[in-house]
């Protein structure tokens, strides 16, 4: 069953009409479903499995994998959960779900699970390492990471949990985190879990090793890469929002501020250096775009904002912050297919395993609980008493775009007005040539909020990513990897014109001249993006194909329209929630055909699916033929024709190649729309960014 608030406010918040009360609804709806599947008291929080494939225990695993494994869900679900349970309590101390005391429930059971001996034991970092027979000191585990969340909530909750605890039974509990907090982690946003471990230790009078907690600090720093983002491992996703730019601000309270100011000052800055963008990261609605790992936790990316909050130079708008929040919160919890026996799906709407990873179990979802950390500050906080406003949305006009181009995590997004949809484009990809979830989650050509990406319906076809199949040998190629140019004219300039270089099977073991490559110039108009990208090929002859965005077939309706040598097909049908969808692609150059592949069990929202795509081959090995690759794809949120000038927007296209090949110079296309775009490839090559 979908929740649906009882308490609306449209004075105040004209966009959702959701209130702090309507939160506190709304984190009630979820720990009844959590606690409707605990049949005792004294039973962890370990809910009901859809999935068993994928994500741990793993039931193929040795036994004493799966003993490790069945312990490292007992803590994630405990703590995980705990992050909707702890602020609720802290605003209802008797709250009461399913008849369980939830301040008696996690006061006993943080408790347990921290005391050897009890059947609930989840076991010290050392003890992992006795277990697991492994005496590696690099070796890490699952439960550093949910050692962190318990200190959150417990501070959280700190008046209706932890102070009510005797000096033993916190003594008890603090020795469990010093190995957690002081042994080896992960160099990436693992550091930070460590790094909260100690400031809470230190902050409740225990020791710690404040040499390892700054190295940690300046570790954290150095994986910054501007614009209020953090590179995470390799990547750029989430985890910037919802690990860097949350636990940072709370190490400042807890311990930066006061013992190390110019760390804490620079955590400062760069939080407020993204929420001057953060904002126009959502679309108009509020929505979260579906893209990097661990989509599972869903709407906790808004917990970036509260980060924020939490900031003694907070620069955070609390009237956007909590539009998007409540539009986030709103975007998964209204729909019927959000739950499986009351706990969120291991997808992104409804179950979708195509976009789960191997380290979440059933209860890894429940780090969208995250976003209800704002439920921590009080109801006279500007985040509550602000009235809504849709930021940059609220200024744009009836068909403008506002595009916001970061180079430093090579972030494009774009607000289109005239769909209200956030197209976000990225660059600084690299993923193993046979990571294929990897490519889904990083290598997209375009993430749009209202199309979340969907994997491959066959092997010649994905959706906004390019295939190339080798006719010789007869295998497929996807690219791997991406180079990041940013946006410039054909005088090196600030442009609209957003460059970027994608590279099939790219591999290290390969001199790169030799692998096959393609680059991307597109620019965004009213209703989507269009393309004009380059073929940079060696190996020929091959074919190649680009989808769409992949498209809820329920019941579509297929058109078809040209205009002299342009071509377009248009869909026209429902999303599985019954809103109204329409997608239109285009070609007119260098293509050869359009066709649709239908598809199931490939899109995260409906079981159903169609994506159109373009198709060309190249037959010589070497040969002058046309290189340019020109299309775009339109999508709306309703079933109003596209006019003609949207679905064939150029006029004219002028080749520098007197074989109008485009081979080489400048391609300037002459758009209806009296607009002239100016593309460049020649000088991107001295500026490739990973």
């Amino acid at each position: 069953m979908k929740f649906i608030p009882r308490t609306l406010d449209d004075t105040l918040s004209p966009y959702t009409g959701l209130t702090r009360e309507s939160w506190l609804e709304a984190g009630r709806y979820l720990l009844e479903g959590i606690f409707q599947n605990i049949p005792e008291h004294t039973h962890p929080v370990v809910m009901p499995r859809k999935e068993t494939e994928i994500t741990y225990p793993h039931l193929n695993a040795p036994e004493e994998v799966q003993r490790t494994q069945r312990t490292a869900e007992v803590f994630e679900g405990l703590t995980r959960s705990f992050f909707i349970a702890a602020p609720m309590i802290q605003n209802i101390p008797d709250l009461k779900i399913c008849g369980y005391s939830m301040a008696e429930y996690y006061k006993e059971h943080v408790l347990r699970v921290c005391t050897k001996g009890d059947e609930l034991y989840v076991g010290t970092y050392e003890d992992q390492q006795e277990i697991t027979g492994h005496m590696d000191p690099f070796r890490t585990f699952q439960q550093t990471v949910e050692t962190c969340a318990l200190v959150i909530c417990l501070w959280v909750s700190r008046e209706q949990i932890w102070n009510t605890y005797t000096r033993e039974q916190k003594d008890v509990i603090a020795a469990f985190l010093q190995g957690y907090a002081h042994a080896n982690t992960v160099p990436q946003n693992w550091r930070l879990f460590n790094m909260l471990d100690m400031a809470f230790l230190h902050m409740e009078g225990y020791p710690i090793q404040k040499d390892i907690m700054r190295d940690h600090a300046q570790a954290i720093l150095n994986y910054y890469a501007g614009d209020g983002w953090y590179r995470d491992g390799h990547s750029f996703d989430y985890y910037s929002c919802w690990a860097f730019n949350v636990y940072a601000p709370i190490w400042n309270l807890w311990y930066g501020y006061e013992n190390e100011p110019w760390l804490a000052e620079q955590f400062e800055e760069h939080s407020n250096r993204l929420m001057e963008t953060y904002g126009n990261f959502f679309d108009r609605d509020g929505w979260t775009n579906m893209w990097g790992r661990s989509n599972i936790y869903r709407n906790a990316a808004t917990s970036a904002f509260d980060g924020n909050l939490m900031l003694r130079n907070s620069s955070a708008d609390p009237g956007l912050a909590r539009r998007i929040s409540s539009g986030s919160l709103m975007q998964f919890l209204s729909r019927e297919d959000f739950l499986y026996k009351g706990v969120p799906t291991l997808g992104f709407y409804g179950q979708f395993s195509p976009l789960v990873q191997g380290y979440s179990c059933a209860e890894s979802p429940f780090w969208l609980g995250k976003a209800f950390l704002c439920l921590h500050l009080p109801a006279d906080h500007p985040f509550w008493t602000a009235k809504e406003n849709n930021g940059a949305w609220d200024r744009l006009g009836e068909r403008e775009v506002k595009t916001t181009c970061l180079d430093g995590p090579a972030l494009c997004f774009s607000n289109h007005q005239a769909s209200g949809e956030t197209i976000l484009r990225t660059g600084k990809v690299v993923k193993a040539p046979g990571d294929i979830h990897g490519m889904w989650n990083y290598s997209k050509l375009c993430y749009n909020t209202k199309y979340p990406w969907e994997s491959s319906p066959c092997p010649e076809v994905e959706a906004q990513q390019y295939v190339l199949k080798d006719l010789t040998t007869g295998t497929f190629s996807r690219a791997n990897v991406t180079f990041w140019h940013g946006q410039r004219d054909g005088m090196g300039k600030q442009s609209e014109i957003l460059y970027r270089r994608q590279f099939f099977d790219y591999s290290l073991e390969k001199e790169c001249h030799w692998i096959q490559a393609i680059n991307l110039a597109d620019f965004a108009v009213p209703y989507g993006i269009f393309r004009a990208d380059k073929l940079r090929l060696h190996r020929c002859p091959v074919e190649l194909t680009l989808g769409a965005y992949g498209f809820p077939d329920n019941k579509t309706e297929i058109l078809e329209k040209s205009c002299e040598d342009a071509r377009a097909v248009i869909l026209k049908g429902k999303d599985s929630q019954g809103m109204e969808k329409q997608l239109a692609m285009t070609i007119c150059g260098g293509w050869k055909d359009l066709k649709i592949v239908h598809s199931r069990g490939t899109n995260p929202d409906s079981e159903h699916s169609l994506i159109v795509y373009a198709i060309t081959d190249r037959k010589k090995q070497y040969g002058y033929e046309p290189y340019i690759l020109l299309s775009q794809v339109l999508t709306k949120e309703s079933h109003e024709d596209f006019t003609d000038e949207e679905l064939f927007p150029l006029q004219q296209v002028h080749y520098t190649d007197p074989e109008g090949c485009g081979g080489y110079g400048p391609v300037e296309l002459v758009m209806k729309d009296g607009s002239v775009k100016r593309i460049v490839y020649e000088g991107i090559e001295g500026n490739l960014q990973l």
